[in-house]
């Protein structure tokens, strides 16, 4: 049987490996032709040492204690000479990718459906025989290169992988080069290239309740993270609170009462910062996380959005006192031509 290993190095490269259960990983990634650092193969000098952030594996006990610590193995620290996967996993390789010989990934797709959702939001959906073998993590991104010119663009997933095709959610910026050449040219059929996937925003296991905060298109990655939780289930509950400006910012609506329909625990509300908005639910996101949403701290807490939107959120959430166990955040901002 073999297993899914993601490997996230610090430049934000993530590259995915499959490992037999019986080969570790580190012969796994070499193999699949990526060089995790290391020296002596043996469990003796740390080089290879990594943060597991998910999954289950084996260490057993061939390594030394200067190699890798009770208490770091206590913390998720793993040796990949020594480590064994037992299912899926998700391994931090404190490398950067060239580094260990290995680059982001580059997919050629075509344009399947491009619908403006509303005045200010596109959703983009692309296919492709290359991308059947597209992984990534969900709320990771990819490098969308803008058709005619060498420029590109960080777009996260709204979707997972299926069937050789994704889906974005794209703010409509005026003047902006992508925005532009999907309001004006772009059909289905179209190329385009994407680099990939990429960033450290992603679902990890859930272990308690989450509390998810999504600023605009900001709603991107909470959408595929929510077709994963549907896939795979979640003990705890998950509250999602999405924040924009105007009404007609509000899109996806019906996909999370579908999500709210599928998902045991899952509830959600929106919010409109107008003051001219017709919404029942009124003001900024952070006017709407109640104390139990925050669990007195035990809350995994995500947040998406521009950088305005997360310095408020941040400071708000210091200002309750409270520190929640994790805090993940992705900031955007909207780029022009």
């Amino acid at each position: 049987m073999s297993f899914q290993i993601a490997l996230n190095f610090e430049d934000g490269v993530t590259r995915f490996i499959e490992a037999n259960g019986h080969e570790t990983v580190a012969d796994a990634a070499y193999r699949q032709g990526i060089n995790i650092p290391l020296d002596c193969r043996d469990g003796a000098c740390g080089t290879c040492k990594c943060f597991a952030e998910a999954g289950r594996y084996a260490m057993g006990d061939n390594f030394i204690e200067d190699a890798l610590s009770e208490e770091e193995l206590a913390q998720g620290y793993v040796l990949t000479c020594q480590m064994r996967a037992e299912s899926d996993c998700v391994v931090r390789v404190p490398a950067g990718s060239q580094v260990c010989k290995t680059a982001q990934a580059n997919f050629q797709a075509a344009i399947s459906a491009v619908r403006q959702l509303s005045e200010s939001t596109i959703a983009l959906s692309v296919k492709g025989e290359s991308l059947s073998r597209l992984a990534f993590l969900p709320g990771q991104y990819v490098n969308l290169q803008v058709p005619g010119s060498e420029q590109t663009r960080a777009y996260s997933f709204s979707s997972l992988q299926k069937d050789g095709e994704v889906s974005f959610l794209i703010r409509n910026v005026p003047g902006g080069l992508m925005s532009s050449f999907l309001t004006g040219l772009a059909k289905a059929g179209d190329s385009l290239n994407l680099a990939g996937p990429l960033g450290s925003f992603y679902l990890r296991e859930i272990k308690r309740p989450l509390l998810l905060l999504a600023g605009g298109t900001g709603l991107a990655p909470f959408t595929a993270m929510l077709e994963k939780i549907a896939e795979q289930g979640s003990a705890h509950p998950v509250h999602l609170i999405y924040g924009v400006t105007h009404d007609f910012d509000l899109v996806e609506l019906d996909r999370l009462e579908a999500f709210a329909a599928r998902i045991p625990g899952f509830t959600f509300s929106a919010c409109v910062a107008s003051a001219q908005s017709l919404h029942p639910l009124k003001g900024y996101v952070t006017q709407h996380i109640e104390p139990r949403h925050l669990n007195d701290g035990d809350v995994d807490v995500y947040l998406c959005g521009p950088p305005p939107m997360v310095e408020a959120v941040s400071h708000h959430i210091r200002e309750q006192g409270i520190t929640p166990a994790n805090f993940y955040y992705e900031k955007f901002a909207a780029a022009a031509a």
